[in-house]
């Protein structure tokens, strides 16, 4: 499985968004700019993380996004489910029932397990955890 261009330029936006001050409006072309994203396709990506409440925006002059939620408070996980929708990986998992072999079949336990691990480790990275990893890398680098 390979996350969507959309969801991996989401996360990025939101790795920058993070490293505002809290509350404040970043405009969308220092959006764009920073994280190499065409206007269109950033309007485009938020629009999920606006309807989940992660995301607010503010139009006419001196608009632009902000995090409605604390850094801390918005996980991988939060973002990966905006963008993409629920984590499923196979079939078998989408509903019970879903598949006519998951009563039987020994890979189906195996998905379910992947997909719940995968999930835990989304959600514990959160975006204020990030934001300080990735200074401490940018710092690691000029030394």
């Amino acid at each position: 499985m390979i996350i969507t261009r959309a969801t991996e330029y989401a996360i990025r936006a939101i790795l920058y968004l993070a490293k505002q001050p809290q509350g404040e409006i970043v405009y969308k072309k220092d959006i764009c700019h920073h994280q190499n994203i065409t206007p269109a396709f950033l309007t485009k990506i938020l629009q999920p993380l606006i309807k989940e409440g992660i995301v607010g925006s503010q139009r006419g002059v001196g608009g632009g996004f902000f995090l409605r939620k604390a850094p801390q408070e918005i996980t991988l996980l939060d973002v990966v489910k905006a963008e993409e929708g629920p984590l499923y990986l196979n079939e078998c998992l989408t509903a019970d029932g879903a598949c006519e072999r998951d009563s039987f079949c020994p890979v189906h336990g195996a998905w379910h397990e992947v997909r719940e691990e995968m999930m835990a480790v989304l959600d514990k990275h959160n975006f204020a955890q990030l934001a300080s990893k990735e200074e401490e890398n940018l710092a690691s680098l000029t030394k």
